[in-house]
């Protein structure tokens, strides 16, 4: 799937694919790149995100950008969502080392296993979600929770993006692991450091899928069979 994306991707900013053109068929697309339709939904699915495309019921597939800008998920720009999470959630972690109780602390440890034995991303990425949710919990706040409830559905799109270009799942297992040792602690101050290097390491990987560095050359191929 990454490496249709980035044939894709890269046909239209370098204007193979022009703004207001039409993409391809899904059928013409697929035996093209010598993949699967569900690996080409993927692809598409990604270019929409990132603002490139747009699908029209009936229609098909059309270009609407030749850059990226800010990726949406949801109803939240990716930039947008970032802001919110680094002034609700790093506080949030702070509290949630002061107040956690040992019901919260067994509920994050247990969610935090499962995380870890999880091989399935779309299981991982609906823990993940719950695993923020119950950090604000912690915080024994009910507004933090609410606060992280309604964006919870821009949060699970960010995180599968994440984890399927940008291979995150490991690694926030491990900053994971480190917010709740930070609870179990009760230090204020390591939790919000966990939970700060934790959206640093999500702002990284983003910004790696939205702005790579080019070491291609534009004229080499697409993907390889």
């Amino acid at each position: 799937m990454e490496a249709v994306l980035t044939h894709l991707r890269g046909a239209i900013e370098r204007g193979e694919y022009a703004i207001g053109d039409k993409l391809p068929s899904e059928a013409e697309l697929c035996r093209r790149l010598e993949v699967s339709r569900p690996v080409l939904r993927e692809a598409l699915r990604a270019l929409q995100v990132m603002g490139l495309t747009v699908s029209r019921t009936g229609k098909g597939t059309f270009v609407v950008a030749n850059t990226v800008e800010d990726p949406t998920f949801g109803d939240y720009a990716a930039s947008d969502l970032l802001e919110v999470r680094r002034h609700v959630e790093i506080p949030v972690a702070g509290y949630a080392a002061l107040r956690r109780t040992p019901e919260n602390l067994d509920r994050l440890a247990h969610l935090l296993d499962r995380m870890e034995r999880e091989t399935d991303t779309t299981a991982w990425v609906a823990m993940d979600t719950i695993f923020h949710i119950a950090v604000a919990e912690a915080s024994q706040n009910p507004v933090f929770r609410r606060v992280i409830e309604e964006i919870r559905d821009a949060l699970a799109r960010q995180s599968a993006f994440l984890n399927e270009l940008g291979g995150r799942r490991e690694q926030s297992n491990r900053e994971h692991r480190a917010i709740v040792e930070a609870l179990i602690d009760g230090s204020e101050h390591d939790a919000v450091e966990a939970m700060s290097h934790h959206l640093d390491r999500v702002e990284t990987t983003l910004t790696s899928i939205v702005r790579p560095e080019r070491t291609v050359s534009p004229a080499e191929g697409g993907p390889q069979a």
